[in-house]
């Protein structure tokens, strides 16, 4: 795989409006660390990871940097971010579904990103990877997934066919927005394992404390746009200090362990 990205937020700004969904957002991943987002629904998460993707949406004003291992990504244009992310970058949405064509075989999906990115020489190489990507994504059966359309699947195996897509070039950073809504126990604990397994950065947002529990390595609590409190996983959730962050934490005694 690629080496491990650092991923570095610096004093970030979007407002759509007059609303300021993200207020001056600081953040740093280090390479092969894996940091949680940790918030309730409406507190910026996901506008923050959308923004450092480069899809901020149209009516968004941003302000402040996005750094890639140097690289400044607000500097780029399109052509140039659609050739990082997937690359570089790799995304796992909150719904699987919102990855994936309906209307295409998911082995299809695959060898699309595959040639897009030149990673496979050919349509025939990129067709023989895309069993062992299905295999290492947590699919029992490759072959039977990789000829299936999305609804063939069930939630837990469309998860990990995104999980598959955002993995399929070896991307030096994960980023994972809520990755286990909607997912057993038992599913949700193997989808997390195979994010913690995959040896890239992770950047993992969620509102759910046993996320953060099983995979963090450091913890960033935001609420209303803001980092309240960032910290050691295990500080975070054993002894927060902001407030905030205590309720969040005494509000989920049956997270996952």
């Amino acid at each position: 795989m690629n080496a491990p990205e650092r991923l570095d937020v610096v004093d970030l700004t979007v407002t759509h409006g007059a609303v300021r969904a993200v207020d001056g957002v600081s953040l740093t991943v280090h390479p092969g660390e894996a940091v949680v987002l940790l918030g309730e629904s409406g507190s910026g998460k996901s506008t923050l990871v959308r923004t450092v993707l480069g899809l901020p949406g149209p009516t968004a004003r941003v302000g402040g940097g996005v750094l890639l291992s140097g690289t400044d990504l607000r500097a780029l244009d399109e052509r140039a971010l659609s050739g990082v992310r997937g690359r570089r970058i790799g995304y796992v949405p909150q719904d699987p579904d919102a990855g994936l064509d309906p209307l295409r075989r998911i082995g299809s999906q695959l060898v699309e990103v595959l040639l897009r990115h030149r990673v496979a020489a050919g349509r025939r190489a990129a067709r023989a990877a895309v069993p062992a990507l299905l295999e290492s994504a947590g699919l029992a059966d490759p072959e039977r997934a990789a000829r299936s359309h999305p609804h063939e699947l069930s939630g837990g195996q469309r998860q990990r066919a995104v999980i598959a897509l955002a993995l399929a070039c070896s991307p030096g950073l994960l980023i994972a927005d809520e990755p286990t809504t909607a997912l057993d126990a038992l599913v949700r604990a193997r989808v997390l394992d195979l994010l913690a397994a995959s040896g890239a950065s992770l950047l993992v947002v969620t509102h759910d404390m046993g996320v953060a529990r099983r995979i963090g390595h450091r913890v960033a609590v935001m609420r209303a746009g803001r980092i309240v409190e960032t910290g050691p996983a295990e500080q975070i959730l054993t002894a927060p200090r902001h407030p905030y962050s205590a309720a969040l934490v005494a509000a989920q005694p049956g997270a996952l362990r």
